[in-house]
């Protein structure tokens, strides 16, 4: 069943056809991997796990001729800042949260088993720490009180479960994880075959680390495919989902914080954000130290820009890079496509960032056509690489992919520095002059990326592969070879 759908009972106990109404639908944002959710039921709306930017909701509603009555939270949540308190706040609607959620502004903590009514049919909250101690589900019953749907946040994904290593308080992974699996045992497992599944995350997110491509599921195939649902004991349990987890980004406690304690409304912002600055303006900002983030194509980036700018590109997992990369106390500017501004600015405010100082007016091309300095990215193909590396003996390979994929498979003697660890100075300061640096990554973007986060620390005498490991891996005279000791 897909994720957008209408929902019709017929009642013929009546001699006039009654039909009740449903409707829930899944609001997906790839770039995040992340599941909010729109549930109407005669007029009455309920939001769960809302964006940073909330008028879809409110367009929805409006368009649907509904009113926003509830904001449900799964959880604070740590890869992205909610929408909670900006859509509370322009519809009225309390924003709910499960047991034991401590809060710096107005929310309803709710009790384990809790009813809320929404039209003719009900939620009811099921208290599920384990990812986090307040992280909650919430049951969609039909109006005959069956079970239909449930909306599990960050305690089940689609082929895995919630990391417990990202907000436990005093408590280690391994107590969150015995705390998940009774969780499963007595909430999750017990739930029919086919009620639906809608989780807040999808492959590509950090919150887990063997999530399936789909997006939604059942609990009969959950139960089936998924290992964490598998019958285990739960010492082989707390083994299985601690182990092989991925050090999490370094935003994430950040955006758990913003969520926990408030942050500045969107409006205000986009704003600040909104502000289209001169050139001069962007050369006096720039002498007081504030970061100029261009987030043009990778492609049109390396061709020229601003010396000192950090690229990352709005075509990649732009907040996500963002997040872990940028410091979110020092103000930026921004240079961005034409039309793209805007964009821009809410894709970052949905990772917590609100420090964004304005744009520059007429972007790249006004900065070129002004006769100022630019700077570039030598781009190389493949094919020249291979060719280099023999006669090169000042050659290095910095490859930025992760340690999973560089244990899969690299360039001999190729010098790892993943993408996510080049935010800390130390590595980026560990070259020597005399080398000739050539960056990959898996295809193109991360690559980019580090290369303009060590063009900004001085380090120039270098190249960027254009197709990275992808294209790499098709040279036949280049030495590959495949390292797990990187893991260990």
């Amino acid at each position: 069943m897909h994720p957008f759908f209408y929902f019709y009972l017929c009642n013929r106990s009546i001699s006039k056809l009654e039909i009740i109404y449903m409707f829930i639908k899944q609001l997906y944002t790839g770039c995040l991997s992340e599941a909010a959710y729109y549930i109407e039921s005669e007029g009455e709306v309920a939001i769960i796990d809302p964006l940073r930017d909330t008028e879809e909701y409110t367009r929805m509603a409006r368009e649907r001729n509904a009113s926003i009555k509830y904001i449900f939270e799964t959880h604070f949540h740590a890869d992205f800042v909610s929408g909670h308190l900006d859509l509370s706040k322009q519809t009225g609607a309390p924003i709910i949260y499960g047991p034991g959620a401590k809060t710096n502004f107005k929310a309803y903590n709710s009790k384990d088993g809790e009813i809320f009514k929404l039209g003719k049919i009900s939620f009811e909250v099921l208290h599920t720490p384990g990812h986090t101690l307040e992280s909650t589900c919430y049951l969609l019953r039909d109006e005959k009180e069956k079970p239909h749907a449930i909306f599990t946040g960050d305690t089940l994904f689609v082929g895995d479960v919630g990391r417990p290593d990202l907000s436990s308080g005093d408590m280690s992974s391994e107590e969150l994880a015995g705390i998940m699996y009774d969780t499963l045992q007595n909430k999750i497992l017990p739930l029919a075959d086919d009620v639906l599944v809608y989780p807040a995350h999808g492959a590509g997110s950090s919150c887990g680390k063997n999530m399936g491509p789909e997006t939604f599921s059942t609990i009969g195939e959950q139960k089936q495919h998924n290992y964490a649902l598998q019958p285990q004991t739960k010492e082989e349990f707390i083994a299985a989902v601690t182990d092989g987890l991925a050090i999490a980004p370094k935003y994430f406690a950040i955006n758990a914080k913003i969520n926990m304690q408030g942050y500045d409304s969107l409006d205000d912002v986009k704003q600040k954000g909104l502000t289209p600055l001169s050139i001069d303006d962007l050369k006096k900002m720039m002498a007081d130290d504030v970061m100029v983030l261009d987030t043009r194509h990778a492609t049109i980036f390396t061709q020229g820009f601003i010396p000192g700018s950090i690229f990352i590109g709005l075509e990649g997992r732009f907040a996500e890079w963002a997040g872990s990369l940028l410091p979110f106390d020092k103000p930026m500017i921004l240079v961005t496509e034409m039309g793209k501004e805007e964009e821009t600015v809410v894709r970052l405010s949905r990772v917590g960032f609100s420090s964004m100082l304005g744009y520059l007016k007429g972007g790249f091309d006004a900065w070129a056509a002004a006769g100022e300095t630019v700077d570039l990215i030598i781009n190389v193909e493949a094919d020249e690489l291979a060719m280099d590396i023999p006669n090169d003996p000042n050659l290095l390979v910095v490859d930025v992919r992760r340690e999973t994929e560089y244990a899969d498979g690299h360039i001999k003697d190729a010098r790892l520095l993943p993408l996510n660890e080049m935010n800390d100075l130390m590595n980026i300061a560990q070259f020597d002059e005399k080398q000739n640096l050539y960056v990959h990554c898996a295809g193109g973007y991360r690559s980019v990326i580090a290369s303009s986060l060590l063009k900004r620390q001085g380090i120039h005498n270098l190249r960027n592969v254009l197709g990275g490991w992808g294209k790499i891996k098709e040279q036949k005279t280049i030495k590959v070879e495949k390292d797990a000791s990187v893991l260990n």
